[in-house]
């Protein structure tokens, strides 16, 4: 093995480096450096305004950078478009789960199964795509996952709140991605709802790689390997779950509130 592959081979997932946009006359991120290791949940957290979805619209390609460089998975993505990455293998949660609320949660997956370039499907229109079982079959799978097995015929717009979230993170997984970005994804459940979507990522973290945005600590500190903290466009903290919550600067910056 030359070194090179063997540097490839240890090299981060993802690996942001020297990040910065500016928006007239505010740094939304500046020299940001952060990677996610194969394997783990990431945490990003930090209060309103501190630039975390600009730094996941960056990383997911719906804007570019003013400077710096962003690699996944050993190849550099800094100006490829959203759909490439999606490709690539990095998927989404809210941006490429287009839920269709007036199709089931099966053909919702079933959408997102025939999407990936390896499907194979013969799809034109919606009604031969339906004899298709190898498709269905696949999509009835990803719902399992999410624990949406008994809502396969259900119509999406009739789901709970937390369920459509669940059925996004299929067609999420239904791309088959290295890694899962979500972004809050308890925004807006109730207190049962949010804990059934903590036992789901803990579930899906077996599986695939996560970068998580979140603002319930709870959540983000029984779920995280790492936790990176951002305040007003700059990392200040990077750590364990248990070193970021005893940071000082984290604690007077963000976390006193909460804790």
């Amino acid at each position: 093995m030359t070194a090179a592959t063997n540097s490839a081979k240890n090299a981060p997932l993802l690996d942001v480096r020297g990040l910065s946009r500016r928006f007239a006359a505010v740094d939304a991120l500046r020299d940001v450096n952060f990677s996610v290791e194969a394997g783990e949940v990431h945490a990003l957290i930090g209060p309103n305004g501190a630039g975390k979805t600009t730094f996941i619209h960056h990383v997911s390609g719906a804007l570019q950078a003013d400077s710096g460089s962003i690699h996944f998975a050993g190849h550099d993505v800094t100006k490829l478009s959203m759909h490439r990455r999606v490709g690539a293998g990095m998927a989404r949660s809210y941006q490429i789960t287009n839920v269709f609320l007036g199709l089931s949660a099966l053909d919702n997956v079933a959408l997102a199964v025939q999407g990936r370039p390896d499907a194979g499907s013969s799809f034109r229109f919606w009604r031969p795509v339906r004899t298709e079982h190898a498709l269905f079959d696949a999509a009835a799978g990803y719902l399992e996952q999410v624990g949406l097995r008994d809502k396969q015929q259900s119509i999406a717009g009739n789901l709970s709140h937390g369920e459509q979230r669940a059925l996004e993170l299929a067609m999420a997984l239904a791309t088959q991605p290295k890694m899962l970005l979500l972004d809050e994804p308890m925004a807006g459940t109730g207190p049962e709802e949010s804990a059934r979507m903590v036992e789901l990522i803990e579930h899906l973290a077996r599986h695939v790689t996560i970068l998580l945005v979140e603002h319930d600590m709870d959540a983000v500190f029984r779920l995280a390997d790492r936790i990176s903290v951002l305040v007003n466009g700059q990392l200040i903290c990077t750590g364990t779950p248990d070193a970021v919550k005893n940071d000082a600067g984290v604690r007077r910056a963000y976390l006193g509130d909460h804790l």
